[in-house]
């Protein structure tokens, strides 16, 4: 898309977030040498109220949509119970069949699959998110371990901080390198985040009360050193093995050996994160002997290296 002056729309809907809306009008704001234009829009002009204690007041109603290159659907509270209205829907699926390209930022993902334009597609949302847009929507391929997701027509981000690199990402894929990290140098953002990287979830940390195996999963995180079997969980959870397994996956997910190696993954991080040790030292602390062990599994889970997770997230 070398054309000038490629036009972006920003839909702003019901309980949009700040951030999510910001972030968009700020990459592609009109400036010298920016061969984009920006318009913020609703499913009226008017007053709409947004999350976090902040509203918003837009000139154009949906029929900024009918001109735009781009639509962007920033993310918005209570997405699991919030239906965007049918004439969002309708026009958001005009601008599709138009050719434009479709792009949601975090939780705005919930509206862009109410057109079952995702059905079928690769997407992700915010991680708190992810299970809530798969059962919600089950046709969807949803990713959680990914920053964003390009389908060509429409893309997906997760948390706010991923719209910047699917923005970026959209600058790149328009215009080139170069100018994609002049805006990365303005932002003060990193130029370049492949959208294989992780969503970097919390621990999983499970909640003091009401969790089936609580207990269990406690005392397993204080062992990952030591060697963990299906067998030793359910021994400590004084039931089978095959109750173990079938009662732990409902509450969780995860079966018990993947719920314990991303525990190690979290673990890892952390030490990462607030410790020199040597990446071997790390594996061997975490349970997963070696440093060529670990690197396998924080590649196969997170989409990157330990050394490179250090470099970003080391104090």
């Amino acid at each position: 898309m070398s054309r000038e002056n490629h036009r972006i729309a920003v839909l702003v809907l019901e309980g949009a977030k700040p951030l999510d809306v910001g972030i968009p009008a700020q990459v592609f704001s009109s400036r010298p040498g920016m061969p984009y234009e920006v318009r913020v829009c609703g499913a009226a002009p008017g007053p709409v109220t947004g999350g976090d204690g902040l509203s918003y007041h837009v000139a154009d109603g949906l029929e900024a949509l009918e001109r735009a290159d781009t639509i962007f659907i920033p993310g918005y509270r209570e997405p699991a119970t919030t239906d965007p209205p049918a004439a969002v829907v309708g026009a958001l699926l005009a601008a599709h069949e138009r050719g434009t390209r479709l792009a949601a930022i975090s939780t705005g993902a919930f509206a862009l699959a109410a057109t079952s334009l995702l059905d079928g597609k690769r997407a992700t949302t915010h991680w708190h998110y992810t299970k809530i847009l798969a059962e919600r929507h089950p046709l969807v391929r949803v990713d959680e371990n990914v920053l964003f997701v390009d389908e060509g027509g429409v893309l997906t981000s997760a948390g706010a901080a991923s719209g910047i690199d699917l923005c970026l990402h959209l600058v790149r894929r328009d215009h080139g390198v170069a100018l994609s990290n002049r805006v990365a140098r303005r932002l003060v953002a990193a130029p370049y985040r492949s959208g294989g990287q992780a969503q970097y979830v919390p621990r999983s940390v499970p909640e003091p009360l009401g969790d089936v195996f609580a207990s269990t999963r406690e005392w397993a995180l204080k062992h990952l050193d030591e060697p963990l079997t299906l067998e030793a969980l359910a021994r400590n959870a004084r039931v089978s093995a095959r109750t173990f397994s079938r009662r732990f996956v409902e509450d969780t997910g995860y079966t018990p050996m993947q719920w314990v190696l991303r525990a190690r993954v979290d673990l890892a991080r952390e030490l990462l994160e607030r410790t020199d040790l040597a990446v071997g030292q790390i594996a061997d602390r975490v349970g997963l002997g070696t440093a060529a062990n670990l690197r396998l599994h924080f590649q196969r889970i997170l989409g990157t290296s330990p050394t490179e997770y250090r470099h970003t997230f080391s104090a």
